[in-house]
């Protein structure tokens, strides 16, 4: 495995499953950056990420013997659906150990493809420690998501199909959860041409790899705190580490706070959904420009887009509040006819537009003093709040800022 020969039979296997993801030329983050961007789409995959192609290829290699004994894999929900799917290919049975945090999306659509489902633990760790024990149990054959040689090799043919599309290609973005795709990229990457950069991409609140490359072995995490639930991981693995400390030039982090941003950016200039942790390398564009990158090709993976609604509806809130696009405000005025009038009249000079009041008479024991007026509202960015703000000090209501509670 993990050799140009080993690459190229995945890639032809892979197609069996695999919808083409060409790459995208985003002019939104090519100005912004200063870099030319083209993204691969693996959010659009069949089974909305990349990891079909891993999780197809390593169930090719087994034999009749090893698939009869049933399948199990533990997963956060990508890798999950991957085994699922390849599973019901090969007429398998599957068993999918998922963290009770896993996206309730990913959980209806690993069943959909005909897996057992078993709930287990807060984080994959703690899911694939009873994988492993239902395993030992059952005699199933254990599919790792990502400590795998032949499931790494799959993940590498992304690879093959940039180089394909953008030979000159310059850096390519990866994210980073327990390394399966990052080593898979990257070997392939540096095969095809050792001049080329590979980045990975971690949650700061679950930087293992980064953690490991410092110290210089696999180095386990105390804990993880991500929104990131697809790259949430204690662990990487043992087995494909070596080819990480080999392959990988760098390791950016992200906050969370990064990808409620990113979020709105794909949203809004690309039409596409890509799950938090799909978003890690969108959010690492800006972090090349700081490092002095520019001028150069680069392609961030997509990785994923599986993402349910009650979070998109979170993340979409707090990126407009991060934005300034929703702001809320307190002011305070006397207690009498026509005084919210008049501020509604002096927010709709301005363009403002009033989503939310919450008007406290009890604010002071002294009505006719003061009472206080919460206004959530929208703006169309930063100088278009700060101009609302503005007029309404003008107007001699000193409003003072407080986070929106939606």
């Amino acid at each position: 495995m993990l050799t140009l020969e080993s690459f190229e039979r995945a890639s032809e296997i892979v197609k069996q499953v695999t919808q083409e993801t060409k790459l995208v030329y985003s002019s939104y983050f090519s100005e912004s950056t200063g870099n030319r961007v083209y993204l691969k789409p693996e959010n659009m995959q069949v089974t909305g990420a990349y990891k079909i192609r891993g999780a197809y290829f390593k169930i090719s290699t087994l034999t009749e013997e090893e698939r009869a004994k049933g399948l199990i894999t533990a997963s956060a929900g990508n890798h999950a659906q991957g085994v699922a799917y390849a599973a019901k290919k090969y007429g398998a049975k599957a068993v999918i150990v998922m963290p009770t945090t896993t996206p309730l999306i990913k959980v209806e659509r690993t069943k959909s493809y005909g897996a057992e489902v078993v709930l287990w633990g807060d984080v994959y760790d703690e899911a694939c420690a009873k994988a492993y024990e239902l395993a030992d149990e059952y005699g199933y054959t254990f599919i790792h998501p990502f400590d795998d040689t032949a499931v790494a090799t799959g993940q590498g043919t992304i690879a093959m199909e940039i180089f394909k599309e953008l030979p000159l290609v310059d850096y390519i973005l990866v994210p980073i959860g327990g390394g399966g795709l990052a080593t898979g990229v990257s070997t392939l990457a540096k095969l095809l041409n050792p001049n080329i950069k590979v980045i990975g991409v971690e949650p700061s609140g679950a930087s293992c790899m980064l953690a490991s490359l410092k110290k210089g072995e696999v180095t386990t995490l105390p804990t993880v705190n991500t929104i990131a639930d697809g790259t949430a991981v204690k662990t990487p693995g043992e087995k494909i580490f070596p080819y990480i400390q080999q392959n990988i030039d760098d390791i950016i982090t992200i906050n969370d706070d990064e990808l409620i941003v990113s979020f709105l950016d794909m949203v809004e200039n690309h039409k596409m959904i890509v799950e938090n942790s799909g978003l890690l390398t969108v959010a690492a564009l800006k972090h090349l420009k700081e490092m002095g990158i520019q001028g150069k090709k680069v392609v961030p993976i997509l990785s994923g887009g599986n993402m349910d609604v009650i979070t998109m509806a979170s993340v979409v809130q707090l990126g407009l509040i991060q934005r300034d696009r929703i702001f809320t405000i307190s002011v305070l005025l006397p207690d009498k006819p026509g005084e919210l009038t008049r501020v509604s009249q002096v927010i709709a000079e301005q363009q403002g537009n009033v989503i939310k009041l919450d008007h406290n008479q009890f604010f002071s024991t002294n009505r006719n003093a003061a009472v206080e007026l919460k206004i959530t509202m929208e703006a169309f960015g930063p100088e278009h709040k700060q101009q609302i703000v503005r007029a309404l000090e003008q107007a001699g209501y000193h409003p003072k800022h407080i986070r929106p509670n939606l």
